[in-house]
């Protein structure tokens, strides 16, 4: 039997927000629709309170052959629709471990954190894709428990389900979660170097490796080897995947 409840926590139970709350919400809906329209990601916003999706993009990447209507309507009843058995569980786990962390954060930084994991969603032709969730706070209750908060769905980098990641605005480092020994790991956030941060961005406007050679004046193979150290450090395959993580994790 579904239980919509295993995605939410004890320690983030929403009763009551203040009128002065709900006032400094105002229209925020309309920067959030606006944002959607330039962007390919897909996006929605999670009410803590009333358990339930307050507004879905209409990118199609997170809809699974549905409306945003009918997605919104279905509130959490659509994970257990779309998302196969094994990342169900991830997903509950990763709701216990993220709101732990987020619990131990002081109240007045607890806006300035980012969680980031990877499960399927299976459309209704039965294919699965593997997606990257990224998940933020957009309004806290007087008490810092997160009433509101903002999803942008993209496609994952990764091949695996997880790759669970919190990170803060402005910081040097993340933290990472080992599900086998079931800890945080403190880690430093890779730094690209300037040739490399240059090859991507000429990468990301369109450009061949030899065009990227002579523009920065070095030779074709110069490039490639900059290239395989720059897949090497990011754990990636292709040049895809390198700018997907570029910037998925801001590197750029």
């Amino acid at each position: 039997m579904e239980d919509i409840n295993r995605f939410f926590s004890k320690k983030n139970t929403v009763e009551n927000v203040s009128e002065n709350e709900l006032y400094k919400s105002g229209d925020y809906l309309n920067v959030i629709k606006a944002f959607s329209r330039i962007t390919y990601k897909s996006i929605y916003v999670i009410d803590y309170q009333k358990k339930t999706f307050e507004y879905v993009s209409e990118n199609p990447l997170f809809l699974c052959n549905h409306t945003p209507q009918e997605v919104e309507a279905m509130g959490y009843a659509f994970y257990f629709r779309h998302v196969t058995k094994d990342d169900l569980e991830l997903l509950f786990k990763i709701n216990e471990i993220g709101f732990d962390f987020y619990e131990k954060l002081p109240v007045e930084e607890r806006m300035l954190y980012t969680i980031s994991y990877d499960f399927h969603i299976v459309n209704e032709s039965k294919n699965a894709v593997l997606i990257n969730h990224k998940l933020t706070p957009l309004f806290l209750s007087p008490d810092g428990k997160m009433w509101k908060a903002m999803c942008i769905v993209s496609l994952s980098h990764n091949y695996t389900s997880g790759n669970i990641s919190i990170f803060k605005q402005g910081a040097d480092d993340l933290w990472k979660y080992n599900i086998q020994e079931e800890k945080w790991v403190k880690e430093e956030k890779i730094k690209l170097s300037e040739r490399e941060s240059e090859i991507l961005r000429l990468y990301a406007q369109g450009l061949t490796i030899n065009e990227i050679a002579s523009k920065i004046f070095v030779t074709a193979d110069t490039v490639k080897f900059h290239r395989r150290k720059l897949f090497d450090k990011l754990g990636v395959n292709n040049i895809t995947e390198a700018l997907s993580y570029a910037t998925n994790y801001k590197l750029l």
